[in-house]
Order: C-alpha cells, then structure tokens, then sequence
C-alpha cells in the first residue's frame, strides 16, 4: 500500500521519486548574454506532416518576411517575425510507429510500454534554466473520459533512466495541488485535509522504517521520499501565497461542468501558463494526444476521434486543419499571457522558448524519415526567428543539443553515443544556423 501511495505522491509532485540526469544536466550552467528563463514544449500527437506547416514554394532555407504562413498556421501570421519553422532532422533511431512515446522528447528509442533509457530535453532543460520550485510540469489533453480515469499519465518525459514524469489531465486537481492553499471553500477543504495526510503518512512511514533489513529499507526509504518532497512543496507554496494569488486562473464551470474536452484542455492550458507566470517551473509540457494515438477534439466540431485520426492525411483536411489551428491559438494565447508580465528589461516572452512539434515525425505510422518543429521565441536573443530552415539528415538530438547551447549548458551531444552518431548523420555541436 505504502509503495502506490507514495508512487502516486511521486506523480503529483511530477517527477520520479529519485531524479537521475543525463550528462547534459551534469555540466554546471554558464551565465551567456541574454537572460532564457524558461522553455515550453507543445507536442501534438498523429505526427506533424511538414506541408502543414512550409510555405507555399518554399524548398531552400530563407527568411519568412513577405511569405503567408499554411492555412493551419494561420494564427501564427502576426507573429512570423517571432518564429522559425525547421524540417529536414529525422528521428529513425527513435522507431516510432504509432508514437515514439519517451523516445520523442529523449531522442532514444522508444516504443508502448518501454521504459524511458534517458533524461528527456524537457528535463534536462530545467536544470539548466534558473531553478524553480517545480520540476518540469507536464499536462496532458485527451477525451474527457480519459482525463477522468486516468488523471496522471507518463509517456513523454523523464527524469533519468527507468524514471518517468507523470502528466497532469485533471485541471481539478492540478489546482489543487498548486493553488490550493489560496483556494476557498471545499477546494481549500480538500486541500488541507489532504496536506495534513500526508504528513502523518510521512511520520508513520519513517517510524516503521526501523528494523528493515538494509536492501529493503533502502527501497522503503524512496517511497518515504515522495511523501516529504510532496509535502515540501505544499510547505514551499504556502511560502509564496501572495504570488499565487496574483496569477492564479479564476475557476469556472469549465472546471466542474465540462461540456467537451477542449474544456478542460482550456483549463489545463490556463493553469499551466499560471505556473509558468507565478515562476513555480521553468519548464512546461504540453501533450495534446497524451503521447498516444488517441485524442479528441468533440468541443471544435470534430466527431472522429482515437486512433483513426492518425490515418488520415493532414495536408488540406478540414479535421487536421481545425486541430493545428487550436493548437496555434493555444500557442498565441501562451505568448500573450508571458507577454503580459514584465521581465527585466522586457516581458517573460522575451525570455521564453516555445517547441512546437509532436510525439511522432510526419505522420502516425512513421519511420521517422522528417521531423518538423516551428520555435516561437528567441529565450534572451540566443535563438534566430523570422526563419525558415531546412536541416538536411540530422538527427532530432541534434536540437535538443542545440537548446543546451542556448542555454548556456553546451554539450556535445545529446543522448546518442559516438557509434549512434555516426550511423545517423549527427555532428558535434548544435545547429549553428539556428543560433542568433
């Protein structure tokens, strides 16, 4: 009992109960010109289908002023001064099928049921980035259904080897886990009620700690881990109550009394930009789709739904052209609301990275032969926008390199060994025509 308990603890809080990092995340940050704060990675499922997103007539590397953005980037139009759309990298090594799950954020090979073998970029990102109270905060958008039956989910992003970051598809309760000490009535409630739980489990968990043979209490003493870094964090937010007052999202009846998914994919985005405005994570994961073939979209018209979706062809269809179309609104609603809070010299937008990609390449049933990403933001001045770039064989680690360099965290390579790297075209270094 005490080991799903405190597992489930460990899903709340975000991370594995013993964060293990890759050999990015060992190097010590150096300070760079310019001031990146946070990234945030949106990944929607199916693949991303590159004539969704290039320009008509667009084959070779250019700028995008005087260009008109795909049909279903077109809420990206105001801001094409601000972004950079890359296609050409691949990700074969990663054998995504329907979906290369850990393996699309880690660049390693991943598959249904296969244990993350690395730190995925979102996380070896945080701990390069200034540190926040959170690790990574990872949400993720499905059917209604289930959201409600599986309210924490990990599929895309880890902490080290065999150590998944569980996903939160229950706005309810990811604001009561990080709002709910400022909350009133029967969220404040549930809250307290919970908080204090959890600390008599802590208590009781140590005290009959004692005794255990020294193989077994150790593995006894990480499941004891994730009750206290639970219950830090409720200490550390009641800290900054102010804070969470200023930015935390107003809850509606899309919260209780969802009509449709996209309810509380609204809601979920709400309580994710709040966290990000509030400075709880420097580091935010979007997975619309879960990081599976699922998904549904009921709230924008669409009836399909599911794995069926992925058997469609994006390019032109109405279906796909409405869900790149929220997600690009979703991706605007982001940009104005770090916009809104002045940073320094400028806005936290300004400071800001945003991944746009997918949890597969092009398609759903994929080799991995092209994997597109449009970046919105240039996190301090390190990154180019304006830009369309054509990258011809390298592989994805080779950008997840490149946002370590940016970063201020270089390393050489990300999560592919010497062999791997001469077998899938990657060079040492990042993406130099990227880089500002």
């Amino acid at each position: 009992m005490l080991q799903r308990v405190a597992t489930g603890a460990g899903a709340l809080l975000g991370a594995g109960l013993l964060p293990e990092i890759t050999q990015a995340a060992d190097r010590s940050f150096i300070p760079i010109a310019g001031s990146p704060k946070r990234v945030v990675f949106f990944l929607q499922n199916h693949g991303f289908d590159p004539l969704t997103c290039i320009p008509d007539g667009l084959k070779e590397s250019c700028a995008l002023d005087g260009v008109t953005l795909q049909k279903p980037m077109q809420a990206l139009e105001p801001y094409k001064n601000r972004i950079h759309i890359i296609t050409g990298l691949h990700g074969r090594h990663t054998n995504p099928g329907h979906s290369a799950y850990f393996g699309a954020l880690g660049a390693y090979r991943g598959g249904t049921g296969v244990p993350p073998s690395a730190a995925t970029i979102d996380y070896v990102l945080s701990r390069a980035l200034p540190q926040t109270i959170l690790p990574p905060l990872c949400i993720g958008m499905e059917s209604l259904d289930s959201m409600r039956a599986r309210p924490t989910l990990a599929t895309l992003s880890a902490s080290g080897p065999n150590q998944p970051i569980f996903m939160h598809c229950d706005p309810n309760m990811l604001y009561q886990m990080l709002f709910g000490s400022i909350a009133e009535g029967s969220i404040k409630q549930h809250y307290e009620a919970r908080s204090n739980v959890m600390l008599e489990v802590e208590r009781l968990a140590q005290r009959k700690a004692k005794g255990l043979p020294m193989s077994d209490g150790e593995r006894y003493g990480r499941y004891v881990s994730g009750f206290q870094e639970l219950n830090g964090l409720s200490q550390k937010l009641s800290q900054i109550s102010d804070r969470l007052k200023e930015f935390a999202p107003k809850l509606d009846a899309r919260y209780s009394n969802p009509k449709f998914e996209t309810d509380w994919h609204d809601a979920l985005l709400e309580v994710g930009i709040a966290a990000l405005q509030a400075d709880l994570t420097s580091v935010l994961t979007i997975a619309s789709g879960c990081g599976e073939y699922f998904g549904s979209w009921k709230g924008l018209g669409i009836t399909d739904s599911g794995h069926g979706l992925g058997h469609i062809d994006q390019p032109g269809n109405l279906i796909w052209t409405k869900i790149r179309q929220y997600n690009c609104e979703m991706l605007v609603k982001l940009m104005k609301a770090l916009e809104a809070i002045p940073e320094g010299s400028g806005s936290m937008m300004d400071n800001t990275l945003i991944v746009y990609s997918s949890n597969n390449a092009e398609k759903q049933h994929s080799e991995g032969a092209t994997w597109p990403f449009v970046l919105l933001g240039n996190a301090g001045g390190r990154f180019k926008t304006g830009q369309y770039t054509n990258i011809k064989e390298r592989p994805i680690n080779d950008l997840y390199a490149t946002f370590l360099h940016g970063v201020g965290a270089p390393v050489d390579r990300f999560n592919m060994d010497k062999n791997m790297a001469t077998l899938h075209h990657s060079k040492l270094g990042p993406i130099e025509e990227l880089l500002a």
